[in-house]
Formats: structure tokens, sequence, C-alpha cells
């Protein structure tokens, strides 16, 4: 049953609340990545101000995801790599399939990223980039928004084993036909989000980049 406000009428009737009351925000966790504890009231769908809630935030910082796109051999190239979140799921096999992906330093442009994190995980050097779109992967819990992009690279030059060694990474490197690709994230192959998701808004511009990019 919709809830009513006040005066008898819906909820969707009313305009979209907006504003957020901030009673306190506290560090609770401070380790590899961080927890903070926010103590707010927001008004809400059906008028008025709610109670007050408290919720623990995961702080991890942002992050980009990139694609890299042949469009020459209409090809994309992927990583596998172990997951400790995967791991502590339960997963039997937390080794997942990904796209190139990594944390923005401060002040650092998504570009900037997209290039750095293909040239360490994958050995790649990425031509042009295109933005996807930006998502929250879990909004429920953290703050980490990741800007998806795909970028151009050269398919034939990728394979191997890479990653940086003080950072413990084991990071395979390969590459799949773009139809394969995104029958793996359709079908549950690929199981991190972010990288079905990337695909998936890939799969709607790709005749364009095919176009495009074989260009000079």
């Amino acid at each position: 049953m919709a809830r009513q406000d006040e005066n008898g009428t819906g909820a969707a009737s009313r305009p979209a609340p907006r504003r957020i009351e901030r009673i306190a925000c506290d560090r609770v966790f401070q380790g590899y990545f961080a927890v903070d504890r926010h103590r707010l009231r927001h008004e809400q769908f059906a008028g008025g101000m709610g109670p007050e809630i408290s919720r623990e935030v995961f702080e991890r910082g942002h992050a980009v995801c990139v694609l890299p796109y042949d469009p020459l051999r209409d090809a994309v190239v992927l990583i596998e790599q172990f997951r400790i979140g995967a791991h502590a799921a339960g997963d039997p096999d937390p080794w997942l399939v990904e796209a190139v992906a990594g944390i923005v330093e401060p002040g650092e442009a998504a570009e900037t990223v997209a290039r750095r994190e293909a040239e360490e995980e994958a050995g790649l050097r990425l031509g042009r980039l295109e933005t996807l779109s930006t998502q929250y992967m879990t909004p429920g819990g953290s703050s980490e928004s990741i800007v998806l992009m795909v970028g151009e690279a050269d398919s034939a030059r990728a394979g191997g084993i890479h990653g940086l060694d003080h950072e413990g990474e084991d990071i395979r490197v390969f590459t799949r036909p773009f139809a394969e690709a995104e029958a793996m994230a359709l079908d549950g192959r690929i199981r991190n989000a972010m990288t079905a998701l990337a695909i998936l808004q890939t799969a709607a511009r790709r005749e364009a980049l095919r176009t495009g990019w074989s260009r000079p």
C-alpha cells in the first residue's frame, strides 16, 4: 500500500526530497581502508524529516575501470586475478575475470588513471579513450564511485603475467573476441559487476567505436 503524507496525497506527487541534516561523522576504523560512522536525518518522500539514522560507510576512495578494446580485431583485453572479497564471501573460485581498474589518487584525472593502470596491469598503452558512465557499485555501504571507460588498444600486444610485485599483484592478461566477452558478461562467467557493465555499455557503442577508431 502506498504511504500517504499528512494531507492524504501520495508521496509520488511531492517534489523529490533533497534536504539532509548532518549530525556527526566519526572515523571508527583506519587500516588499508577506512570506515566512517555517519549520523544524519534526511527528508522523506512523504514529506518532513525522517528519524536520525546511523550508518557505517566503507571508505576506499574512488576508482576508474577501463575496458581495452581493439576496434580493428573487434576484441577486448581482459585480466584475471585473485580477489579477497570473493574469497571472504566463500566463493570456491575467487580468481575473477575483470577489466583494468585502479584507485584515483588525489588530484588525478580519470584518463590518467586509465592509462597508468592499463600499463601496470596489462602492459598496454591505450590510444583514444571514451567515458561510458559513472557508477556506484555498493551505495548502501560504500562511498566509492567508479568511472567506466573504454580505451583503444592493440590486442596483439596483450598477454602474459603483469602487476606490481610490491603490491603482491599476480595478474593474467588475455584477449577475447568482443562477442565472446559480451556472452561472458551475460551468462555469469564474468562476476565482477563493473566489468560486466563496461562490456554491455561498450556493446551499445561498439559499431560507432569500430567506425571512429578505425580511422587515424
